[in-house]
């Protein structure tokens, strides 16, 4: 028993000994090649075993015969593990070349295509992060060019639509500063009527902007749909009465809901006016309010004909606003815009899709327990 710990201990030194070595050797090659580090880790578990073997030699006093045995046995066991490193090292850095030459394809604003052929499980693993982040860079590149087109579709709009009012507004002005307006009061009327168009358009922008600056506060209170739905009927029933529409709110449960009741009323608000406003006179616009698996759904169908289905996707965005035949005189393309970013800050999704003789804007909100 004591020889053999004696052995396991000169063995250990020897071992240790050059485990020490190669230590500080691959800290001194740490910025080198993985080829390089994979033969310095064979050649110091083989100059472990060798060192071991030579320490044990010694104390034990082997005959120079064993000594060169062994050395030989030792020495065939260090080429077959240093050439197997090299090759596994040369293999693997290929395949960490090819890997880096793909990835740089998706950072110049292509698709990553990940390498053909056999790869190590960490390699085949960050390629499979690689495909998955290119796709939702490609994604977020999409949405980044969506985003632009509607900008500068909103730039587009809101110049036209403000250049039109302050136009009139200073030529009535004129008018009334040289004393030729033959209805004094007829103008400053309409004055009044633009100056608030103006200013429903500017709070619709600072709402806007609120919403995509994440600075939206809301004050959430238990509420009954059918009482938000209620109040925002009354409000819209002048415009349609102006627009010779009727509106139908008789598929309504009192269902409740946890949101804020301002912020809410200005989506039905909006809601209702662009459907309103979309809808022919005899028409109708029906507002349901329902309980589904996904929560509280409520939707607002209008007769405006229907959408084109390859706008159907765009209606929600900024800015726009359809084509010629459907936008309104007062529209900004501001509306369903402030409509989602105000439903999906109460962790809620906005749809739309076309039914007979019209589309049907669906509000899904969170529903609340009791």
């Amino acid at each position: 028993m004591r020889d053999t710990l004696l052995i396991a201990l000169f063995a250990f030194l020897g071992a240790a000994a050059a485990g020490l070595l190669g230590a500080c050797v691959l800290l001194l090659i740490r910025r080198r090649s993985l080829t390089a580090h994979l033969a310095v880790v064979a050649g110091v578990a083989v100059t472990a075993m060798l060192a071991g073997t030579m320490a044990v030699a010694q104390a034990m006093f082997l005959s120079a015969h064993d000594l060169s045995v062994v050395t030989t046995v030792v020495a065939m066991a260090a080429v077959v593990s240093m050439v197997t490193a090299l090759l596994l090292g040369r293999w693997v850095v290929a395949r960490s070349r090819e890997l880096t030459l793909a990835a740089r394809s998706f950072g110049d604003g292509g698709d990553f295509a990940a390498p053909d052929g056999p790869a190590t499980a960490e390699l085949a693993a960050l390629s499979r992060e690689l495909e998955a982040t290119s796709v939702r860079l490609a994604e977020s590149r999409d949405r980044e060019r969506a985003l632009e087109s509607s900008r500068r579709e909103l730039v587009a709009w809101i110049s036209h639509d403000l250049r039109t009012p302050l136009a009139g507004l200073r030529a009535m002005a004129e008018a009334l500063e040289d004393g030729v307006a033959a209805d004094p009061d007829r103008y400053l009327k309409q004055i009044r009527t633009e100056v608030e168009r103006l200013n429903d358009m500017v709070g619709d922008l600072f709402e806007l902007s609120r919403i995509h600056a994440g600075a939206l506060t809301l004050s959430p209170s238990r509420v009954s749909l059918y009482d938000l739905i209620g109040d925002a009927l009354a409000g819209a029933d002048p415009l349609a009465r102006e627009h010779g529409v009727r509106l139908v709110g008789d598929r309504v449960e009192p269902v409740p809901v946890e949101v804020d009741g301002r912020e809410m009323s200005r989506v039905l608000g909006n809601l209702l006016i662009n459907a309103i406003r979309r809808t022919p006179a005899d028409g109708t616009v029906a507002v349901a309010a329902r309980r589904s698996t996904e929560g509280v759904v409520l939707s607002v169908t209008d007769g405006c004909g229907g959408i084109p289905e390859e706008d159907l996707p765009r209606v929600f965005d900024t800015g726009w606003r359809g084509t010629h035949a459907r936008t309104p005189p007062a529209g900004a393309g501001l509306g369903l815009a402030i409509v989602r970013g105000i439903v999906e800050a109460h962790r809620g999704s906005t749809t739309v899709r076309n039914v007979t003789g019209g589309c049907r804007f669906e509000v899904t909100l969170p529903a609340t327990e009791g």
